[in-house]
């Protein structure tokens, strides 16, 4: 599948300020069904310098810096690229994961100590027991990947997916209790299920091209959970199901936050907050 993503993100100011430097987080990140053919990215105003990056959780970026006063900041994004079909299924969890899942435990699911170390921002949960029960009682099975599934539709079913203009984030505890969200609100819900009950889970923005999903869906928010053997593996509470070629990352993080496509700041008197308009286009080629 080739596509064509057309990305625009403006800042308007109320008045012209110092655009202090910039860390852009809007080019795909390496997966094996990703082959990316041609990548632009432009700046109103130019950039005195920019340079390509990476995070510390291996995310690449632009880190770009400016000189003189603007009262705005354009920042497009041109890209075209090839997708593989895949089958989300495909591959083997290690048995010794399999053979150390404990319904009867506090934590069902546990890693090696070696990974527990480096998992362990991906596996702090807040201390909501409803969340946690709610993810328990659908643990029927000790098999993650059924568990998983079973979760993810549920979820999907049981909470109304809505779309929000609002830059904030709705707490976990808020998401379930409203049993509505979007899809960043459901996707940091659906992690701290997870965390509660064991499982390293990431959150990931991106792009999202599928016939399922209304207008207005192109910028996505998903999870990935890690299984020992498989990796880190794709699931969408959005829509109850494993990711797919249709997913396309950009960031990945512990912590949301994170992920947001623009990190910057700018400084000057009196100044409000920017007006920020987003326009994605993705269209097949």
């Amino acid at each position: 599948m080739r596509l064509r993503i057309e990305h625009e993100t403006r800042y308007l100011y109320n008045k012209n300020v110092v655009l202090n430097p910039h860390h852009i987080f809007l080019k795909p990140l390496q997966r094996n069904y990703v082959h990316i053919e041609k990548y632009q990215v432009n700046f109103s105003p130019e950039p005195a310098g920019l340079n390509e990056r990476y995070d510390v959780e291996d995310n690449p970026y632009w880190q770009a810096w400016f000189t003189g006063f603007t009262d705005r900041l354009l920042i497009h994004v041109d890209i075209e690229l090839t997708t593989s079909s895949f089958n989300p299924f495909l591959f083997l969890v290690d048995p010794w994961f399999l053979a150390h899942i404990d319904r009867s435990n506090a934590l069902p699911f546990c890693y090696q100590a070696e990974d527990s170390h480096l998992l362990r921002p991906y596996l702090h949960a807040d201390d909501e027991s409803a969340l946690s029960e709610y993810a328990r009682s659908l643990l029927q099975n000790p098999d993650p990947i059924t568990f998983l599934n079973t979760l993810t539709t549920a979820i999907y079913s049981d909470w109304e997916h809505i779309i929000r203009e609002e830059e904030s984030l709705w707490e976990p505890a808020s998401t379930f209790l409203k049993q509505q969200g979007s899809c960043r609100d459901l996707s940091w819900m659906f992690i701290h299920m997870l965390r509660s009950l064991g499982l390293a889970a990431r959150f990931v923005s991106g792009y999202a091209f599928n016939p399922e999903l209304e207008a207005g869906h192109e910028l996505h928010a998903w999870v990935e959970v890690y299984l020992p053997g498989a990796g880190w593996t794709g699931l969408d509470p959005n829509l109850g199901l494993f990711t797919d070629e249709h997913y396309i990352p950009l960031a990945s993080s512990y912590h949301p936050s994170r992920t947001l496509p623009v990190h910057g700041s700018y400084g000057g008197k009196d100044l409000e907050k920017a007006q920020l308009t987003t326009q994605v286009e993705i269209s097949r080629l």
